[in-house]
């Protein structure tokens, strides 16, 4: 009974070898339908900004770009990244919005004179409300406000500016370093376009509520109201932020982002030589994004993408995904020319971990590579019984014979 047992299941195993469909997408995944012409997209913008970058919010891929990974003076982009970790001070609930905050004689004078750089006019051993000093720092750019932040949230601002750095590389931020929380001019304090971006994009996926305070276009404090100097704001109604910047040695630079639909677009220029050109070259990229590019999320996390033959297992088959949304950004209209592709390692035995990587997915625009994922065991996947995994057995060495 047991040996007829076995040559049904060698027999059926045996016949599945040239029954079995190679892996395919499923129906519902990117694959190519009827072939549109190819739509060259034109070159960007000619710009006069020093170094610059158009990124996709949703995907993090650079659209366009010139010398992203020049090091340049941050100057108060720096408070960007200031914002980023008391944020995440907050969220760890390490600190508080209605926390009382002294201010000090070193954070009224700016860290330098009293009459360097932008102020939010904190009075001296005042104590201020952790939330004012935000919006005071955001919207003002303030650098009493942005050092007043950093000593309470760090004890001093040398410290504060070491989880600047420890952030910085956390985000991959390389081409990054930090000695200050508010971008005055110090030696071995630099960024690159490239990083803005890459910190601009955290910050808006990672702490969205507080991104908010960006958008504001006006903050009042001791009876001292000061406009937003993102002058975008008041230009284009899907502009939400985000940031300038300007000393001598940084020359006029933004952070900019803008929301139309669902997409979003982050635009920074740096060294540029006024602020209407900083504005102007900055709407220029985004209005150059939004025109030229669309993003779609292909498949979500851990979805099945495939479920191919699983040998020696307790299941006939494996389900198979990604671990993490693949999404891509293309050029508008280029959607339907997408070929997904999906390579598994053959023959695929069980075991399996949960998460183990079996073989990749590769996408494709008109037969050229865009975007390439490992391919993921679902579940955990066991052993068969033993009669399963030596009809298997004998059949793959059939088959490889």
């Amino acid at each position: 009974m047991k040996f007829a047992t076995f040559l049904i299941s060698f027999l059926a195993a045996f016949a599945a070898i040239a029954q079995t469909p190679a892996p395919q997408p499923r129906p519902n995944a990117t694959t190519a339908t009827a072939a549109l012409p190819a739509t060259p997209v034109p070159p960007p913008p000619t710009l006069t900004a020093k170094s610059w970058v158009l990124m996709d919010h949703l995907t993090g891929q650079v659209l366009a770009s010139h010398e992203p990974d020049l090091r340049v003076a941050p100057a108060s982009i720096t408070k960007v990244m200031t914002s980023y970790v008391v944020s995440s001070e907050l969220a760890a609930g390490k600190i508080k919005l209605e926390d009382p905050v002294h201010i000090s004689e070193f954070a009224w004078r700016g860290g330098g004179a009293a009459t360097d750089g932008s102020t939010s006019f904190l009075p001296v051993n005042a104590t201020v409300p952790l939330r004012e000093l935000l919006y005071g720092m955001v919207i003002q750019s303030g650098n009493d406000a942005s050092i007043a932040l950093a000593e309470h949230a760090a004890g001093s601002e040398a410290t504060f500016a070491e989880l600047m750095n420890q952030h910085a590389r956390r985000l991959g931020m390389s081409g990054t370093h930090y000695v200050n929380a508010h971008g005055l001019p110090a030696e071995d304090h630099y960024t690159t376009s490239r990083d803005v971006a890459l910190l601009s994009r955290a910050l808006i996926r990672d702490f969205p509520e507080d991104y908010k305070v960006y958008a504001v276009k006006e903050f009042t404090y001791n009876g001292i109201t000061q406009h937003n100097r993102n002058t975008l704001l008041w230009r284009d109604a899907s502009i939400d932020g985000i940031k300038t910047g300007h000393h001598s040695q940084a020359g006029y630079c933004l952070a900019a982002s803008a929301q139309r639909g669902d997409a979003r677009m982050i635009a920074v220029v740096m060294g540029t030589s006024g602020e209407k050109v900083r504005a102007d070259e900055a709407q220029s990229l985004l209005n150059y994004g939004f025109r030229f590019f669309e993003s779609h999320k292909l498949y979500d996390a851990n979805a099945v993408v495939a479920e191919p033959e699983l040998w020696k297992g307790q299941v006939p088959t494996a389900k198979l995904g990604v671990a993490r949304a693949a999404m891509i950004t293309i050029p508008r209209g280029a959607y339907p020319r997408l070929e997904a592709k999906i390579n598994v390692q053959k023959p695929l035995v069980a075991p399996l971990v949960q998460g183990q990587r079996v073989g990749s997915l590769v996408v494709a625009l008109d037969g050229k590579p865009v975007y390439e994922a490992p391919l993921v065991a679902l579940e955990t996947f066991p052993q068969g019984g033993f009669f399963k995994r030596l009809s298997d057995g004998t059949v793959l060495w059939w088959q490889s014979d």
